[in-house]
């Protein structure tokens, strides 16, 4: 039933995939002067028409690349392909106009554009509409933005971009420092102990200020009293103890009581599009939470007729929410009031 399912979610993705691309591309007459080519694709910008704007626009470029708005044009594909969710063809694009005009006056533009297009380059369309922590994904373009950014203010510092692009890099530091919580929080429930603190290390040396900072301490002083490693431990509960006396890990008298190892809870694709029918239930649970959610006494329940038959539904009448039955017929009863 489940393969059925995934199979009728894969057949309505291609089929609202197919028609989103049956948009085909205009063709752009030949006797257009650069100037109304220019102005047909601010026109298309304007109306945030992109996938069109991207069109006249490489038109222009390749009709009159030597034209008073061949630089301009340039610049504004870049912004096309950023606000048509084209990212690594924005980064391109940017990469292009950096190459061939160093030192044009918006070159600054290019840069901050570059780095802006890697920040957004993880964020799909499932991330546009559920919550989901960045930090716990690949964190290459989060590093690449971040370079991309430095980059900037160390050529432009006084660019009008600047700002933008500083409190920019202080998220992608925090989300950076967050992952490498994560990945020792792995390490940490696997045993890893001589891991888990090398990653929690890193994060203190080098992320100074960062929300990761508490959390990576706390690993130090528990994987260093696993491996034994008294005086590093102590240490690192000192620093914690003195910084942070409210952390979790420590009691009421700030003494270390224990690290509490975080569980992912994302959801996965699958999940989402099928509004939590396709996961496993055991699989999403923590080893260690099972437990908890089984009953404390075991006894035999009389199941109703209705709960017996619950777990041989067919995947139509899952599909549509219970509207059509097992046997293909629609539920039009209204249910009874209850007085």
């Amino acid at each position: 039933m489940v393969r059925m399912i995934k199979y009728s979610l894969l057949l309505s993705l291609a089929l609202l995939l197919s028609a989103c691309a049956s948009d085909s591309k205009q063709d752009i007459p030949e006797e257009l002067t650069e100037a109304e080519l220019y102005q047909q694709a601010q026109l298309a910008l304007d109306t945030s028409n992109y996938s069109n704007a991207i069109d006249k626009l490489r038109a222009l470029e390749s009709r009159f690349p030597f034209g008073s708005y061949a630089e301009q044009a340039q610049l504004d594909l870049i912004f096309a392909y950023y606000k048509n969710q084209e990212q690594e063809a924005a980064k391109a694009s940017a990469e292009r106009f950096i190459r061939l005009h160093p030192q044009h006056e918006n070159v600054d533009y290019a840069y901050y554009m570059k780095g802006l297009a890697s920040y957004t380059a993880d964020v799909g369309f499932i991330e546009r509409f559920v919550e989901i922590d960045m930090s716990k994904r690949d964190p290459g373009q989060a590093r690449d933005s971040f370079n991309e950014f430095s980059e900037l203010l160390k050529r432009f510092p006084n660019s009008r971009y600047a700002p933008d692009a500083q409190k920019r890099m202080i998220h992608l530091r925090n989300q950076l420092s967050r992952y490498e919580i994560h990945v020792a929080n792995y390490y940490m429930k696997r045993k890893a102990y001589v891991a888990a603190a090398n990653r929690a290390r890193f994060v203190v040396e080098n992320m100074q200020e960062t929300p990761a900072i508490p959390d990576a301490l706390a690993i130090l002083v528990e994987a260093n009293q696993h491996l034994g490693l008294t005086k590093a431990s102590n240490n690192a509960l000192k620093v914690l103890r003195t910084n942070y006396p409210k952390h979790p890990a420590l009691d009421s008298q700030g003494n270390f009581v224990q690290y509490k190892v975080y569980y992912d809870v994302d959801p996965s694709v699958w999940n989402i599009v099928s509004f939590g029918l396709l996961d496993d239930p055991e699989e999403s649970i923590p080893p260690s939470r099972q437990q908890a959610v089984e009953p404390a006494e075991e006894k035999e329940q009389e199941k109703t007729e209705d709960e017996q038959t619950s777990g041989d539904r067919s995947w139509l009448n899952i599909m549509t929410f219970g509207v059509v039955g097992d046997d293909g017929s629609e539920h039009s009863e209204e249910p009874e009031a209850t007085e």
